[in-house]
């Protein structure tokens, strides 16, 4: 028996209310409640479409656990994140700031797989049909094989899937896309819920791999209702500062491979460029000499990646001194500003504190806390560190340098780059054949780093 529900939902985080809220209970979004109404069919046992008799339980060392075949991109920083290339039948859900260079990506990502002798389908539900060309003229991504499509009208999408009968599709973007039987506005969390279901029934019916290109909130996550991220088999996030020419892809959910791995691009006028060594592009305008800017050595991934902290103290005029950061989290920073304070004496609450990871990068790893120690310490004191110099750790609330993993990569990197000196944690030294051509100092607390780097 069928009965219709109605209910109020937020379009910025999904609370489900049964009555409208001027302002969400959620996350407290002003006038951001809409109305939904769903039809509610109530089916039990084997009477459920979801219920399959031909499906039987199988004991698990009897299921093949074959690779998932993969077809290359050919973008290497995309494959990278992707875990090998895309695997046919998945659902991958790619979200960034407006103007960051996704439906770029994704076009340039379409062209390269018809090289590969795939069809494409392109469907733009934000551009017209000239402007993807001209997109496309730009970027060089002319191919036979490469259909676009200017539609929003969810069944009609399915009709051009019919027909095209596509390996690769692109719904660009999701918001835009509506059922005519869903009462609510594109991109209400009913229409992108019901949407997603169909494309995903595509994927996983058809073979057909599919890209759904998303809107983020104001807050950086995808719009929409969470349900969305659990739907698809691979989240990525497509992120760099519009001042910035850098853009990095990371991976938050991915069924089939690591979530740890980031491809780097460069934008320019032909579209997006791979950064083949990101370290090198990262450290290319350091200045030399100059007090506040160490290198640290970060792993993104299985990727070694050296970049410069730039640290300035300076004395404030306010009660309350300031502390910002860009590029790593604030907390971090007022956790290390409390260990100088504590453990090494040095006097900051008079003194602003303002951090910088040039080039537009974020590091979330602690292992970059002894290069923010010394970057700080080095501008409150205005003695430059030496400009051959990498250093990591991770730093404890008792002023212990704590060891990190991937040391060897991390010199490796540094070495290779013409750095002669890496300071690191003592533990890390241990386990792994050392290089001649660079020195490596092993620290145990952070007093021992300072003495070394600022001497």
């Amino acid at each position: 028996m069928a009965k219709v529900k109605t209910k109020f939902q937020c379009t910025e985080c999904g609370y489900e209310a049964p009555k409208w809220y001027g302002k969400c209970p959620g996350c407290q979004s002003w006038n951001s409640m809409i109305e939904e109404t769903e039809t509610v069919v109530k089916t039990q046992g084997r009477n459920s479409p979801l219920f399959d008799s031909k499906d039987k339980p199988l004991p698990i060392i009897d299921i093949d656990s074959g690779q998932e075949p993969r077809v290359q991109t050919g973008i290497g920083e995309l494959n990278r994140v992707l875990g090998g290339g895309i695997v046919p039948g998945s659902l991958v859900l790619v979200g960034g700031d407006p103007g960051i260079g996704k439906s770029t990506l994704m076009l340039q990502t379409s062209h390269a797989l018809t090289h590969s002798g795939l069809r494409v389908l392109y469907v733009s539900g934000e551009e017209s049909v000239k402007q993807t060309k001209l997109r496309a003229d730009r970027l060089g991504a002319l191919s036979p094989e490469l259909y676009v499509l200017c539609e929003t009208n969810m069944e009609r999408v399915e009709e051009a899937v019919e027909q095209i009968q596509p390996h690769f599709l692109v719904i660009d973007s999701i918001q835009t896309v509506y059922l005519p039987e869903v009462t609510s506005a594109p991109g209400s969390v009913a229409q992108v819920r019901e949407c997603t279901s169909r494309f995903m029934r595509i994927a996983k019916g058809r073979g057909i791999a599919t890209v759904l290109v998303g809107h983020v909130t104001k807050e950086g996550a995808i719009a929409g209702p969470r349900m969305l991220e659990h739907m698809v088999d691979c989240v990525l996030y497509f992120e760099g500062e519009r001042h910035h020419t850098y853009r990095l892809l990371r991976a938050v959910k991915n069924r089939f491979g690591s979530t740890n791995e980031i491809g780097i691009f460069e934008m320019g006028e032909d579209g997006l460029r791979e950064v083949g060594n990101p370290s090198e592009l990262f450290l290319s305008e350091r200045p030399l000499g100059v007090a506040g800017s160490t290198v640290v050595a970060s792993m993104e991934g299985t990727r070694p990646l050296l970049v410069e902290l730039q640290a300035l103290i300076s004395a404030t005029h306010f009660p309350s001194p300031r502390r910002m950061a860009t590029g790593i989290d604030h907390h971090r920073l007022n956790l290390i500003i409390a260990v100088l304070e504590k453990r090494m004496g040095m006097f900051l609450q008079t003194q602003d504190a303002y951090l910088n990871v040039a080039g537009g990068v974020r590091l979330d790893e602690p292992a970059v806390d002894l290069a923010v120690a010394i970057s700080i310490a080095s501008s409150l004191r205005d003695v430059p560190t030496k400009p051959d110099d990498v250093i990591f750790g991770e730093i404890g609330l008792t002023g212990e340098v704590r060891a990190v993993s991937r040391a060897e990569q991390r010199v490796k990197e540094a070495e290779k780059l013409g750095f002669k000196r890496v300071i690191l944690p003592e533990k890390s030294l241990k386990g792994w054949k050392h290089p001649r051509g660079i020195q490596l100092i092993g620290v145990n607390t952070v007093a021992d780093a300072l003495a070394v780097a600022l001497d």
